[in-house]
């Protein structure tokens, strides 16, 4: 997993609770990296997961809801350091349906190595199907960008989530108004 994923997540925890509790729960995770990352860096994808359940540990807040909150957060400061990808965009759902295409596209051109999830997506007006695959399994994480890409176009958007049996998760969008 890419070290941005890492650096932002600490800055989320930095922001939204203290310097200390970043300290803190890199000294609870037991990290194999020790906690030291670089925006640019590869690293197992298990120490986000470990960092997570130890941040739960210090907080009390269930592991989805603070997974759900830093794909929130994360999609804010992407769009902040990567604005170059909503120029011409109308809305959340066209952004939305780009991910696989184009973003992606793009960001394998950065990162060759990255190893992104996948997005298929079907469009009926102002529907948007999206099934998620990844072995990774952070649906969390991609609930908690798509909140954010809704807020980020001030949209009101309808979101149901569903398992499927092959192991990925379908996302049903709707525009709520």
């Amino acid at each position: 997993m890419k070290g941005v994923i890492f650096t932002e997540f600490l800055g989320m925890v930095a922001g939204r609770f203290s310097e200390e509790m970043v300290d803190d729960i890199i000294d609870d995770a037991d990290l194999p990296s020790g906690g030291a990352y670089t925006s640019v860096g590869r690293y197992d994808h298990s120490e986000i997961v470990s960092l997570v359940g130890a941040l739960s540990g210090r907080t009390g807040a269930p592991v989805p809801d603070l997974v759900k909150a830093f794909g929130h957060h994360l999609f804010g400061r992407l769009s902040a350091l990567h604005p170059e990808f909503l120029l011409g965009v109308g809305d959340a759902l066209d952004f939305l349906e780009s991910v696989d295409k184009v973003i992606h596209v793009e960001v394998l051109k950065l990162y060759p190595d990255a190893m992104l999830p996948r997005f298929d997506t079907t469009r009926d007006g102002k529907r948007l199907q999206m099934i998620y695959s990844s072995p990774r399994g952070m649906e969390d994480l991609a609930e908690g960008l798509i909140r954010g890409c809704a807020e980020h176009f001030s949209q009101d958007l309808h979101i149901e989530r569903h398992a499927r049996p092959d192991g990925s998760t379908e996302f049903n969008l709707e525009n709520a108004t």
